[in-house]
């Protein structure tokens, strides 16, 4: 595991709002809006992988998009390598775009059908580099050897391959451009478990021997367990507790990281004999009407009357430790 302390912020997100627009009606007036993220604050490290989880539909994946500004944010900021990119235009990202880059949840819907192996990593190239064909040609077969694909296979293809190699070719064409900074968003979740490590360890690899900066997305706990420093915790659009990672999992504060964490498997069935799994009722509210107060009242075990009306601060209560929770406000 890395020292953060000793490494500058390499990414810094400050009230991060991703707001999508409803529309309905015969005019299709605007009647409200889905906050997708809803205010989320973190710094990513150098050299560091940080861990994003929650349940489906918290805005985990919103939220990595938005921080490559692939959305146009509703409002913030956020400061890749020392530039502020949360208002620029799109048209002046591009000279950006070979510091940041995104390995996506399906490689399947993330290729190109139509192009061989040898076209789809070669494309960041073509669009921002002016080397020539034969030089084009030599770092394709590099990023290949160095995803563990057979520089034989650059003309076929992505059909050809099985998940997992795809993924790999993914991995491959976010690496062409020499990035500091890597999005994965879920980038196992669409792989047989048997391939899961496989994929995750030759991110690790290629961490190390690149120097890499990730943003982890993940739903899978023991997955974010074993390659995050520090892990962040979203619910409904919000960040409710960040940490690092033997913290988090060893003494989570915020009721909904306990929860969540009670419910990851265990393979020793003498523990798991042992574990209590809090069960969380009703469901999660709707992001477009989220509930007053905190986000998690309407489920919280511990919920108490001033959630039900007042928002908690999102504050540090340990070095390194920061949870949104009224049960650690300071009176």
């Amino acid at each position: 595991m890395r020292n953060t302390s000793a490494s500058k912020p390499l990414v810094k997100v400050r009230d991060l709002t991703m707001h999508f627009p409803i529309h309905s009606g015969l005019l299709r007036r605007r009647t409200g809006e889905v906050k997708a993220v809803d205010g989320i604050s973190f710094d990513v490290f150098e050299g560091e992988t940080l861990g994003l989880v929650g349940e489906s539909g918290c805005g985990k994946s919103t939220a990595g998009r938005a921080v490559l500004r692939l959305y146009d944010i509703t409002s913030g900021s956020i400061e890749i390598d020392g530039r502020d990119i949360g208002q620029t235009r799109q048209s002046d990202l591009r000279s950006m775009r070979p510091t940041m880059q995104m390995v996506f949840q399906d490689p399947q819907a993330s290729l190109n059908p139509r192009m061989t192996v040898q076209a789809i990593i070669q494309e960041p190239l073509d669009e921002h580099t002016t080397l020539s064909e034969a030089e084009k040609r030599e770092k394709v077969g590099e990023l290949m050897d160095a995803v563990g694909l057979n520089r034989r296979f650059a003309g076929r293809y992505p059909h050809a391959f099985s998940g997992g190699q795809r993924q790999r070719i993914g991995i491959a064409r976010a690496l062409a451009l020499n990035p500091k900074f890597i999005v994965c968003d879920e980038p196992i979740a669409a792989l047989d478990v048997s391939i899961q490590a496989q994929v995750v360890n030759l991110l690790e690899d290629l961490q190390e021997k690149f120097g890499l900066t990730y943003l982890f997305i993940s739903h899978d706990l023991s997955m974010v367990r074993h390659i995050a420093t520090r892990v962040a915790v979203m619910y409904l659009g919000k960040i409710v507790e960040l940490a690092p990672r033997e913290a988090l999992f060893g003494a989570p504060r915020h009721p909904y990281t306990e929860a969540l964490l009670s419910a990851v498997p265990e393979p020793d069935p003498s523990l798991e004999a042992r574990t209590s799994r809090i069960i969380l009722k009703g469901d999660v509210p709707s992001p477009s009407n989220p509930p007053k107060g905190c986000n998690f009242c309407t489920r919280c075990p511990k919920v108490m009357d001033i959630c039900k009306t007042i928002e908690p601060n999102y504050q540090e209560i340990e070095s390194g430790h920061f949870v949104a929770c009224h049960l650690y406000e300071k009176n």
